[in-house]
């Protein structure tokens, strides 16, 4: 089961549950939509696997698998992943 992580690692823009711009690579890395296009180039820079819109989890769902409230922030920020 998906995280679902609260937030972008690059901005710290706040992604809820329900977020259509959140994208996720296979490890969970969580990002938000503009960081991804302006910033990321589609990969992640954390592993190089590729970044795809995260699946909403419905709403009926999320009272018993509840999305993570654990942030997770690169403390510098993200480089442009053609700089990797």
């Amino acid at each position: 089961m998906l995280e679902l992580r609260p937030n972008c690692e690059c901005c710290d823009k706040d992604l809820p549950p329900d977020s259509s711009k959140a994208m996720i690579c296979t490890f969970e890395c969580t990002f938000c939509a503009d960081c991804v296009a302006d910033v990321l180039d589609g990969v992640c820079p954390n592993c190089g696997g590729e970044l795809v819109r995260r699946p909403v989890r419905p709403a009926a769902k999320l009272a018993q698998y509840p999305a993570s409230t654990k942030r997770v922030l690169k403390a510098k920020g993200c480089a442009p992943t053609k700089a990797l």
